[in-house]
């Protein structure tokens, strides 16, 4: 019997580790870094970390809000996101995603990521 809860235990745990979350909610004043500092620093799990992807960013909230891509510091691209928009970003190695709320409330987003087909 103890087999089997510790068995059932193990498979829930595995389970919560692999699903990664691909909503976030972003209070106003806060900035999140989606990828580009690596595994366990991340909001969210790239699953092409270390090569060029893209990240499908898509507002599911009722505020615009802002994808930034940057590398060692310095602003690549800044992209305003409003309601109900999709924007493709193209990630190079190195590049860092984060999302910026806009500053007069909670923002809402959805993030996946897709290989580039060279």
């Amino acid at each position: 019997m103890k087999t089997l809860i510790i068995t059932v235990s193990l498979m829930f745990l595995t389970q919560f580790e692999v699903t990664a979350q691909t909503e976030f909610v972003l209070e106003p004043s806060q900035s999140m870094i989606m990828t580009g500092k690596g595994p366990g620093q991340d909001g969210t799990i790239n699953p092409y970390f270390g090569q060029n992807c893209y990240a499908i960013v898509k507002n599911i909230g009722k505020r615009q809000f802002s994808i930034r891509v940057q590398q060692d510091g310095e602003i690549i691209e800044e992209i305003s996101i409003q309601k109900d928009e999709l924007k493709k970003v193209k990630l190079l190695k190195g590049y860092e995603l984060y999302l910026d709320p806009n500053p007069e409330g909670i923002a809402k987003a959805s993030v996946e990521y897709d290989k580039i087909d060279d």
